[in-house]
């Protein structure tokens, strides 16, 4: 009761500093790269109503300043011989694997005290989230970091959110709204700049970049879930880990990297990897292949593509669910 008290608080008062867009965009004490942004933003929040028929709201038509780079700090954790999400339980949202505070020296004191419990954890600044229509979500400041189409891309994917989430199923919410964020951002861009637009180009370079890595860490999360289930008790030691999970990484650096056209994931040949950090890769990019494929089949409609999730709603396992369902459609 204490954390969701003091989540509460913190969200009441992030709502309660919103101006409006409008009102942001005559401040003569905001600068004009900002103000440029939250243009764009704006343009974005329509297309993603009025082309892509996601929810219409209120969201994005108000403003934060925020006094800190993230607007939130997320702690997530696993087993340390395990490929399996540490779980919390959220009134209306239920299970969610990470944990939120919008106080830096929260989410440290939260990793530690995961720490002590022998799990791997993984801290990390969050610049943009949904309410899942709950409230009015603001532009934050921390979102104005963004290049022009990454901010597009994420007015998207969290609008998605606020159109179609499914209780219990984090992971599959977060791949779906990644899948048509980078499509809805492409979309956008072949509105407004026309089809020989740099910028369009260079969305499509780092779709299929999400695409290549998205193959590769799925299949090698298949391969570490399994080594793990494999590999006996007295067997195992840190170092062996260490030296299993660093070997997917020298197997990306030969052999994914040199295939890559832009820069977007060649850090990870030398991230500090644990089973808390790959997880979140599992999150956000496993299998999104599989919504590439009912796209194709609904042909390339995005609305269609949406009202064909919905049937998900109630399975107890969406993305096995999806798997069905492609391949009835295949038929």
């Amino acid at each position: 009761m204490g954390y969701l008290m003091k989540s509460g608080y913190g969200q009441m008062k992030l709502l309660g500093s919103r101006i409006p867009v409008n009102e942001a965009l005559e401040d003569p004490n905001l600068d004009e790269a900002k103000k440029q942004k939250l243009r764009l933003a704006q343009e974005a929040r329509l297309f993603a109503e009025q082309n892509l028929h996601l929810a219409s709201s209120k969201n994005y038509t108000s403003y934060v300043e925020l006094d800190r780079p993230y607007v939130t700090y997320v702690v997530s954790a696993a087993p340390k011989w395990e490929l399996k999400h540490y779980q919390w339980s959220y009134p209306f949202m239920g299970k969610m694997p990470y944990k939120g505070y919008f106080h830096e020296a929260d989410a440290v004191e939260e990793e530690k005290s995961l720490q002590k419990e022998d799990l791997d954890t993984y801290m990390r600044g969050v610049s943009a989230y949904s309410t899942l229509g709950w409230f009015n979500d603001p532009i934050l400041s921390s979102m104005l970091r963004y290049d022009d189409y990454d901010l597009v891309n994420t007015i998207i994917h969290e609008t998605v959110h606020a159109t179609l989430y499914i209780k219990h199923a984090a992971d599959f919410n977060e791949r779906l709204a990644t899948f048509l964020g980078n499509k809805g951002a492409e979309l956008f861009y072949l509105k407004k700049e026309g089809a020989d637009s740099p910028t369009l180009k260079q969305i499509q370079l780092e779709n299929q970049d999400n695409k290549v890595f998205s193959t590769f860490i799925s299949a090698e999360l298949k391969l570490l879930e399994q080594w793990y289930k494999d590999l006996p008790a007295s067997e195992r030691s840190e170092e062996k880990r260490s030296e299993r999970i660093r070997d997917i990484q020298k197997k990306f650096a030969a052999e994914v990297v040199p295939t890559l056209k832009t820069d977007n994931y060649k850090k990870f040949s030398e991230a500090k990897l644990n089973n808390a950090r790959l997880l979140v890769y599992k999150t956000y990019m496993q299998d999104l292949g599989d919504f590439e494929s009912l796209y194709n089949l609904v042909g390339q409609n995005y609305s269609k593509f949406i009202d064909s999730c919905r049937g998900l709603e109630k399975a107890h396992d969406p993305a096995a669910s999806l798997k069905e369902m492609i391949s009835k459609k295949q038929q």
